[in-house]
């Protein structure tokens, strides 16, 4: 089983969140009763809608994991996900994603998520652990 099959079914059992193919076209989303909040993409690679908000308070967290790609302008992160500790991340992220979109009205799903915006090169040692 591939971390990003691992997340998908780890986070299907959230009761906040129900499972549909992605609005993009590619992969599998995960939405709240307001908003898209997952989609994976690959073996490795999910996006997240966590709001404009969201991404302004963590900036500088996000910015400082190597399992996180910020796309300027987007209200999408991008996860790439090599090992459990980012599937973690990742959960904790879609857990920060949900209070956001409940938290703050979220007309701005507009511009969709990063897929064929970003090219996530994987990490020094990635998968070795």
């Amino acid at each position: 089983m591939t971390l990003a099959q691992r997340a998908l079914e780890r986070l299907e059992a959230w009761p906040d969140l129900s499972s549909g193919p992605a609005s993009c076209g590619t992969g599998r989303a995960l939405r709240s009763v307001r908003d898209e909040i997952v989609h994976f993409h690959s073996d490795r690679d999910v996006d997240l809608h966590l709001t404009r908000r969201a991404i302004q308070r963590f900036h500088y967290d996000l910015d400082g994991s190597s399992a996180i790609h910020l796309v300027p302008g987007s209200r999408w992160v991008t996860v790439h996900l090599d090992c459990e500790a980012d599937v973690d991340l990742l959960l904790s992220l879609v857990s920060i994603a949900l209070k956001a979109h409940q938290t703050w009205p979220t007309a701005e799903a507009q511009g969709g998520c990063n897929y064929h915006r970003v090219a996530v090169l994987p990490r020094d040692g990635a998968g070795t652990g």
